[in-house]
């Protein structure tokens, strides 16, 4: 027997629709890329939006179609998403921090339709735009006052490509279940992979995202969400925002300090999201001006481990709670946030900080495990490494185009590549990416805890460890270090303030200092290049 409840389809188009309703004059504050900060409200992003999935109409786009943004943190980009999904195609986000090639790899796979772009990556997709076939329109996110020159072919400004059209129309109708947005992983290793989010799985995980033992959200919330929406949908923001009415601001290009700081302050932001390395470019503009966050009350940390030193100033000095948390792109991407469950909500000092280094439990509708390589599922015991795999409603099942396969079986557990483990209380603690553990002896040692003790060190700006072959152990660990600028620690600083934080036997066997160290575009340390910088580097110990 079925139950007698009416058919109601999870579609992306309806988050809007509520915004509008519930929340019509709840504002969305831009840092426009122009320059001028631009304030509209929720029932005018949805009568654009509703303009957007016109025009695309009009111009022939339609159900399946991928159309491609290359895009910042705007209304405009916002109003271009529902427009998309309201008409069937398929948003799919640009990271403009990949290299070209990448983008046009990126590009011809999807077999992309049509992008709207930012004034900013105009140079940009001059340089790819004959590399990449099926593109057949350019809507510029701006206005013909400041339409640059340009040789592209089909080229229109936004705003009057937009005012052919009256809003004289209605979403389009048809299964949850259809694809609704595209996002490709970073490529780290191998090609990148298109990961097609649903109607349904989006909606969904914007549920997931607000619920108060996730990012909490509410109507009453100002929300920053620096995380870009090409990584992966602004970790939901884009939706989970309109779905419960909270006031948007959106960076815009400005990702620096100060810029940060000044919409912090000036909008009065309650919440906010972003990866480490926009955290600390904040903390230390605070240090440096001695400013407060008299108005912010959490932000979520993601895209790596955060370091405990970050945790201890935000919630020490500026009274701002700390969500550790971790997903992936894969994920829509929200997998854990370290929310403090009853047993732990007493905890304070370090004990606290002791939690808060672990990326959390999942919320509903997110499972998961650790396995060893013979898929047996290991004890929640907070010791025993293994395989984090994970399955639900807002999690790929397949990459676009098949490829992949081997990190999906039969079940619907997805393989994330990370090692972890989890303990009795249920919270995950990532300790390596499956390709970076450093193996010693037939153990594994923890690359993202040594780096994350030695961030600590307050003349330290970023660390990273890798494995480096050793004729006894097999490898050992190496610490890559960064220098403040002024700062001269030297091997024995390092290690000394290292010495009993750790196991004796995971202490690095050396310390080499560098300028810098490489990243992916998703800001990630990218362990490759630096395994392959080091890879005739002799440890003394060998």
């Amino acid at each position: 027997m079925l139950g007698l409840m009416q058919e109601w389809p999870l579609l992306c188009h309806k988050l809007i629709d509520h915004a509008a309703r519930q929340h019509g004059e709840r504002e969305i504050v831009s840092r426009s890329i122009e320059g001028p900060i631009v304030r509209t409200t929720y029932a005018e992003i949805h009568r654009r939006a509703l303009r957007v999935a016109e025009r695309l109409d009009r111009d022939g786009f339609g159900l399946g179609d991928r159309i491609a943004t290359l895009a910042w943190n705007t209304a405009r980009h916002i109003e271009a998403w529902y427009g998309i999904m309201g008409v069937g195609a398929i948003y799919h986000t640009l990271n403009p921090r990949l290299f070209p090639e990448q983008i046009v790899w990126i590009m011809n796979n999807a077999e992309d339709k049509a992008i709207f772009v930012d004034l900013t990556f105009m140079p940009l997709l001059e340089k790819i735009a004959g590399a990449v076939k099926s593109v057949r329109k350019v809507i510029v996110l701006t206005d013909e006052a400041h339409m640059p020159q340009t040789a592209l072919p089909n080229v229109v400004a936004y705003e009057e490509w937009l005012d052919e059209v009256d809003c004289a129309f209605t979403w389009k109708t048809f299964d949850e279940n259809t694809a609704a947005g595209m996002c490709y992983t970073s490529g780290t290793t191998g090609d990148p992979k298109g990961v097609l989010y649903s109607h349904r799985s989006n909606v969904l995980h914007a549920m997931i995202a607000a619920m108060p033992d996730a990012m909490g959200l509410s109507s009453r919330d100002t929300i920053l969400p620096v995380v870009p929406m090409f990584h992966a949908n602004a970790w939901g923001l884009g939706q989970s925002g309109p779905m419960i009415g909270a006031r948007l601001v959106m960076p815009g290009c400005k990702m620096d300090g100060a810029s940060i700081y000044e919409l912090l302050d000036t909008e009065k932001v309650t919440f906010s999201a972003a990866v480490p390395t926009v955290w600390l470019m904040l903390l230390q503009y605070l240090e440096e001006t001695g400013k407060k966050l008299p108005y912010l009350n959490r932000v979520v940390i993601g895209g790596s481990s955060c370091p405990r030193a970050i945790t201890a100033k935000f919630q020490g000095n500026y009274d701002v709670e700390v969500i550790h948390a971790w997903g992936m792109t894969e994920m829509s991407p929200l997998g854990t946030l370290c929310t403090m469950k009853p047993g732990y909500a007493g905890l304070e000092g370090d004990a606290r900080l002791d939690v808060q280094g672990k990326q959390g439990f999942p919320p509903f509708g997110v499972e998961m495990k650790v396995t060893d390589d013979d898929d047996k599922e290991l004890p929640w015991d907070g010791k025993t490494f293994g395989r984090l795999k994970v399955r639900g409603p807002a999690v790929a099942r397949a990459y676009y185009g098949g490829i992949g396969s081997e990190q999906f079986d039969e079940e619907g557990w997805f393989d994330t590549g990370d090692v972890a483990h989890i303990d009795p209380s249920g919270y995950m603690q990532i300790t390596d990416r499956a390709k970076d553990v450093i193996k010693s002896g037939g153990e594994w040692i923890s690359t993202i805890e040594l780096e994350n003790l030695a961030v600590a060190h307050p003349d330290v700006a970023e660390a990273a460890a890798i494995g480096i072959r050793h004729s006894k152990w097999g490898e050992r660990p190496l610490l890559v270090v960064v220098r403040k600028p002024g700062r001269e620690p030297t091997r024995a600083d390092i290690l000394t303030f290292m010495d009993g934080k750790v196991a004796k036997w995971w202490m690095p066997d050396d310390v080499a200092f560098v300028g810098e160290i490489p990243h992916t575009a998703t800001g990630k340390i990218q362990k490759t290049l630096l395994r392959r910088q080091f890879s005739d580097y002799r440890l003394p110990t060998d």
